[in-house]
């Protein structure tokens, strides 16, 4: 093997201990930030406003009378004179039972009729005791009343003008009393009044001291989603289920044109009170990438701040910030937020 000159060693070790040295013109990492650079930012001071505090509640879309109509006792159903969607008139036929028990109940009443003005009139010569009358008297009673219960029952209309919303029967079949439909009822036909309509949400038991009759509400359905509808609140229940911590609030609204219909996904709104917030402008609140979670950046001491925040309610492009860590008066950085991290030396412009 040739041997390499006596001086090579030596120069090698020079120049790798030369290599190794921190150069004269590295930059200072220390206030400058990773790459020196201190970053121009504009910021605006917090302040408490004044806004309206709004809660958001999934509403029960329910008819604000509903019947589900049905005889006292099982028969024959006769005949039905509507079908599901007919609009009715209060008092109005719909349907007509079997009246073999009817006629029966009709022929006894008429035979006791005839006795009782017989024993009157016997009564009244004294050939019969008072006794006697009155069992007959009695009977007679009886007998027209049950004849006043099965007219009631083999004649069944309408208890308010409204809408058939379902029909379980038809001509012929025998009802027999028992459950048939959704709402665990026996009926024959359930009939609706949707031109107004109630509306069910379970609020939150904290806001209990501010839910009062009279207040007015707004509800979006899913199906109109550029619509509002108006309604009042018109029953605060007065217990709190304990299992899910809220109490059943009740608001009554118009249905122009029937639009709303029982059983429709809706949101109901109600705005409680004004209260001091800070609100910020919307560009100002930064979304982690993949996540939900939302930051911004406050400016101390030449310094950005990352505070993690929540979002309450949006009033046009402004939004408003819940966090703890966040006071009035301290500088919130609303513009060069995004070339940002936490602890970012800043510097801040007019």
């Amino acid at each position: 093997m040739k041997a390499f000159p006596r001086f090579i060693g030596p120069l090698l070790v020079a120049l790798a201990a030369a290599g190794c040295s921190p150069s004269e013109d590295a930059p200072d990492n220390g206030d400058s930030g990773k790459d020196g650079r201190i970053e121009p930012v504009r910021v605006m001071e917090l302040k408490p406003r004044e806004i309206p505090r709004r809660v958001s509640y999934n509403a029960q879309l329910l008819a604000i009378r509903e019947v589900h109509l049905a005889p006292a006792s099982p028969g024959r159903v006769d005949r039905i004179h509507v079908d599901v969607g007919d609009r009715v008139s209060e008092g109005e036929l719909l349907v007509e039972m079997d009246r073999t028990q009817l006629q029966q109940a009709l022929v006894q009443m008429q035979n006791l009729e005839t006795d009782h003005r017989r024993l009157d009139t016997l009564r009244k010569t004294g050939s019969v005791s008072q006794y006697q009358y009155d069992q007959l008297a009695t009977q007679y009673e009886i007998a027209k009343t049950n004849v006043s219960f099965l007219k009631e029952n083999t004649r069944l209309s309408a208890p308010f003008s409204g809408t058939v919303s379902g029909k379980y029967f038809e001509n012929g079949e025998m009802y027999s009393g028992a459950p048939n439909t959704s709402a665990g009822k026996a009926a024959i036909l359930s009939l609706v009044k949707t031109d107004s309509l109630k509306v069910l949400i379970n609020v939150a038991e904290s806001y209990y001291p501010l839910i009062r009759k009279g207040m007015a509400s707004t509800l979006r359905a899913d199906v109109y989603p550029n619509r509002e509808f108006r309604g009042i609140v018109t029953t605060v229940f007065p217990t709190i289920d304990p299992a899910t911590r809220t109490f059943v609030t009740e608001i009554s609204m118009g249905n122009p044109g029937g639009l709303l219909r029982p059983g429709m996904f809706a949101r109901a709104e109600l705005t409680l009170q004004q209260v001091q917030a800070l609100v910020v402008p919307a560009i100002a609140v930064m979304k982690l990438q993949g996540s939900n979670e939302r930051f911004v950046f406050l400016e101390k001491d030449g310094h950005a701040h990352r505070v993690v925040v929540e979002i309450g309610e949006r009033h046009d492009d402004m939004l408003e910030l819940i966090s703890r860590e966040i006071r009035p008066g301290d500088r919130l950085i609303i513009a060069g937020q995004s070339r940002l991290v936490d602890q970012s030396p800043v510097r801040v412009s007019k």
